[in-house]
C-alpha cells in the first residue's frame, strides 16, 4: 500500500459513511464544490490549480493531497506545478514551506505509484 493509496482509501471510506446519513446541507455543499471544479469559462485543469493554491495557503494537507491527485490525473507537468508553489508560497508566505515540501513528497509518491502501476 502506498502513501497515495492509504490517502484515496480513508477519504472514500470516509466520504462513504458521511455520506451515508444522508445529510441534505452536507450532500449539497459537496455537490457545489464539485460543480464549482467542472469546465466552465475556466478549464478543469485551472480551476484545480487554483485550488491547489488556495488549499497552500490555507496550510490544509488534504486538501492539497486531493487537487495534487486530480492535477496529476489532469496532466499538470512539473514545471507547473512548481509555478503553482511559487505563486502560494508567494501569496501565502513563508508558512506555506512545510506544506510546499509535503506537496513535492505526495507528487513523487503520485509518479511513483504511477510508474508502479505499468510495471
Amino acid at each position: 500500500m502506498s502513501v497515495v493509496d492509504d490517502f484515496n482509501d480513508y477519504r472514500s471510506l470516509m466520504n462513504d459513511k458521511i455520506l451515508s446519513v444522508d445529510n441534505k446541507v452536507i450532500k449539497r455543499f459537496w455537490s457545489l464544490d464539485n460543480q464549482a471544479y467542472q469546465a466552465g469559462a475556466l478549464d478543469t485543469k485551472t480551476k484545480e490549480l487554483l485550488g491547489l493554491i488556495s488549499s497552500m495557503v490555507l496550510r490544509c494537507d488534504d486538501c492539497i493531497k486531493y487537487h495534487l491527485g486530480t492535477c496529476y490525473e489532469l496532466g499538470v507537468t512539473k514545471e507547473e506545478l512548481f509555478e503553482v508553489f511559487s505563486i502560494a508560497n508567494l501569496v501565502g508566505g513563508s508558512i506555506c514551506i512545510p506544506h510546499t515540501r509535503r506537496a513535492v513528497e505526495y507528487w513523487e509518491a503520485l509518479e511513483n505509484n504511477h510508474l508502479s502501476d505499468e510495471v
